[in-house]
């Protein structure tokens, strides 16, 4: 028979539960919309054209005034930018989402890998689905020193990176036990998103709105899809509490 401690025990466990769950849906809630808000009044301010004089003077400043082909800084940058680019595009991102969603799926997690696999999808969609609505040219100021095969906003790369990135760095920090592990892996996802989208502006191929576009719009998936992996998590119960394991064996 339940003990009357017992009850009241899972009754402060399940309160608790609770705010964290309305804090965190708190938290969620005020980034999303800050998110949502900032890439819609980025795409109003492009789509009136009142950014180009600062998105003109910003991507200039990443080039030599009397060389605009040659971007500031030593050879070795110009590199490490295209090196940098590229862990946000396509192939990268593709290889680290089927490898994650296949090691969620062996572990048994396999609605995390789902979700994941959803937000990912489903942030590429929009993305692409935006750039067909705006259809913005690409940056001609400057010479392009990449590829590139679509419409400029949002980037795709500042777009799709927080999507990837910031997932997997909220996943995995979960696991974490240690404030510092988790603080290090959430400033390691933003310092490389980060670094992403300054890349597209430094190589010529994106106006700087694009990628605060992609940056907010990114985040906003990112944020929702990482609550959704933390709910699906198998060890969480309605109580919060993480399941127990087996009992350790008894000492001869």
């Amino acid at each position: 028979m339940t003990s009357w401690t017992d009850t009241s025990n899972l009754v402060v466990r399940i309160r608790r539960h609770i705010k964290r769950t309305e804090l965190r849906l708190l938290s969620v809630g005020v980034i999303v919309f800050g998110a949502v808000w900032g890439f819609l009044a980025v795409m109003g301010e492009v789509r009136e054209g009142e950014t180009m004089r600062v998105d003109s003077a910003i991507l200039l400043a990443f080039r030599h005034a009397g060389a605009l082909a040659t971007p500031i800084g030593p050879r070795w940058l110009q590199e490490a930018a295209r090196d940098v680019t590229a862990l946000g595009g396509t192939l990268v991102l593709t290889l680290v989402v089927v490898l994650s969603s296949a090691l969620l799926w062996l572990h048994n997690r396999r609605a995390q890998a789902l979700t994941f696999l959803a937000a990912v999808i489903g942030g590429d969609l929009l993305a692409e689905g935006v750039k067909l609505m705006v259809g913005r040219a690409r940056p001609e100021l400057v010479p392009h020193l990449d590829l590139v095969y679509s419409s400029s906003f949002p980037s795709g790369h500042s777009a799709m990176s927080p999507i990837v990135y910031f997932s997997l760095a909220g996943l995995v920090a979960a696991g974490e036990g240690r404030r510092a592990q988790k603080a290090l892996l959430i400033a390691a996802a933003i310092g490389l998103v980060l670094s992403i989208g300054v890349s597209r502006v430094y190589l010529g191929v994106h106006w700087p709105t694009d990628v605060l576009a992609g940056w907010a719009l990114g985040t906003a998936v990112a944020v929702v899809a990482t609550l959704a992996l933390h709910l699906f998590a198998p060890h969480r119960r309605e109580t919060g509490a993480v399941a127990a394991g087996p009992a350790p064996p008894a000492k001869p």
